[in-house]
């Protein structure tokens, strides 16, 4: 298995612009992301905090997309859901997919609404972020599957071909799913409770009573996501030259706070680029 330099996980600006600055530092590095530059931008009606940048979220993203042809800078489309030390390198997986790397830039950036009551305390014990990794463990079972966009629906049908029943919970409406074992709901989740276990998923007006419990969104929480890493405030904990407290791991852009402007996430995949390579010539002496 290929054991790259660096691999940048996130496919907004923080990770293009690491992305871009590994590039031209010839470091060897992946760059992991659902789509490059986010929805967020491409809605944005009007970029006003980005230099040389007039227009709106979609014409920044057209410019951002022809650069990106131009440096043949390439996206791999995955979504990593776990990160882990293993020696003197990471292992990232992906649905059960693997990949190595000497170092890691983590550029996810950070979810709305934080996490619920009871999610993290029951992070592999009921709770998880992936259900292609995870949804085999509940064959016949009932779990309930929260999420934050339309894109997560096939991951509920895939859940739904092990679980006996899937309540999918959104926070959008008008979800198109369906099946007979599905059942939709368009309420507010509270709490995840339970004992050693998830028991049950507490909504605004009631409760579930489920297995499982999968948070399908964006941005896990970054330390459910790079195992040891040190958060403070809901946002990894970095340095100036943006290292965790983890050897070999750096954070940019809005997982490390804020202020949430894409100037920002910018300078800081610039400057995880340049520290990782720093980091390579100290430890690997490359």
């Amino acid at each position: 298995m290929k054991l790259y330099d660096t691999a940048i996980v996130g496919g907004g600006i923080a990770g293009y612009t690491a992305a871009l600055t590994s590039k031209n530092l010839l470091l060897d590095y992946i760059w992991f992301g659902e789509d490059a530059f986010g929805e967020k931008l491409r809605l944005a009606e009007k970029v006003t905090n980005f230099p040389s940048v007039q227009g709106s979220g979609a014409q920044f993203a057209a410019r951002l997309e022809e650069q990106m042809r131009a440096e043949n800078l390439t996206l791999t489309p995955k979504r990593i859901d776990g990160i882990y030390r293993t020696g003197d390198y990471f292992t990232l997986s992906s649905g059960g997919e693997l990949s190595l790397a000497r170092t890691v830039i983590l550029a996810t950036g950070v979810e709305a609404g934080g996490c619920l009551p009871g999610e993290k305390q029951f992070l592999g014990k009921g709770v998880s972020y992936c259900a292609v990794c995870d949804g085999a463990l509940y064959r016949g079972k009932t779990v309930a599957a929260l999420l934050s966009s339309p894109k997560f629906e096939d991951e509920v049908l895939y859940l739904a071909k092990f679980a006996k029943t899937v309540f999918c919970v959104t926070r959008y409406h008008g979800s198109r799913l369906a099946g007979e074992n599905i059942t939709c709901i368009e309420k507010r989740p509270v709490a995840v409770e339970g004992e050693e276990r998830v028991r049950r998923l507490v909504l605004e007006d009631g409760s579930l009573q489920v297995d499982g419990v999968f948070f399908l969104k964006n941005s896990p929480p970054p330390d459910a996501l790079a195992f040891g890493v040190e958060t403070e405030g809901g946002y990894v904990k970095v340095d100036r030259t943006l290292a965790t407290n983890l050897a070999g791991l750096f954070a940019a852009g809005d997982i490390t706070g804020r202020p949430f402007q894409y100037a920002k996430a910018a300078g800081e995949g610039c400057v995880a680029a340049h520290s990782v390579r720093l980091f390579l010539r100290e430890n690997i002496k490359k």
